[in-house]
């Protein structure tokens, strides 16, 4: 691999093959590709993820104690990347269940504490983009703070572990508007090319 290659981690909580986030997702790999930027994507859906049991232990070892399972491969590709892109469809205002999973299972990896508990973020000088979509209307998406809801639990995980937010995109009204609109590619692309390059 190039050295000044960008590694770009995509992560796909969209359990829908060819719903809007795999689409827009797939639009940003293969853009980023072709700029030649090394991307690779996981797919929560595909990945078992044991249940965090809350035991803190991670914490003080830097390590979870659950037996090695998709949490922690995906922690290791986060740390190898430059990028890190995350999609995620809106399920009641918030992000998936399983994509909150595995950022409970590698909260240790994601950012530290120091002596007096105050968080050390472990990812500083990384890039992230967040998309987002939901079956409610624009702007009610937005305004309701449905994938809105997302985007702020995201970026609040991101920014304590370090990450700078560069991008993030909204697709509202999926439900009876399924197609991504001409301005939802092009802004895909536009995103491409600020992580590639």
């Amino acid at each position: 691999m190039n050295e000044d290659m960008k590694r770009i981690l995509i992560i796909n909580a969209s359990p829908r093959r060819r719903g809007g986030i795999d689409r827009m997702l797939t639009i940003i790999e293969d853009e980023a590709r072709a700029l030649g930027a090394d991307v690779e994507t996981v797919r929560i859906s595909q990945l078992t993820i044991a249940a965090c049991t809350g035991c803190m232990v991670c914490r003080k070892k830097l390590a979870c104690i659950l037996p090695e399972d998709g949490a922690q491969s995906t922690l290791g590709k986060i740390k190898a990347s430059d990028v890190l892109v995350i999609g995620a469809p809106c399920y009641w205002g918030n992000m998936p269940g399983t994509l909150k999973l595995l950022f409970d299972r590698i909260v240790y990896g994601m950012m530290d504490e120091d002596k007096r508990g105050i968080p050390v973020a472990l990812h500083k000088g990384k890039q992230a983009v967040i998309i987002s979509s939901c079956t409610t209307v624009w702007p009610f998406n937005i305004l309701f703070h449905q994938s809105r809801g997302v985007v702020r639990a995201l970026k609040e995980i991101l920014k304590w572990s370090g990450f700078r937010i560069i991008a993030t995109m909204e697709k509202g009204g999926t439900k009876n508007h399924p197609d991504l609109k001409e301005v939802e590619r092009r802004k895909c692309i536009r995103i491409a090319k600020k992580i590639a390059i």
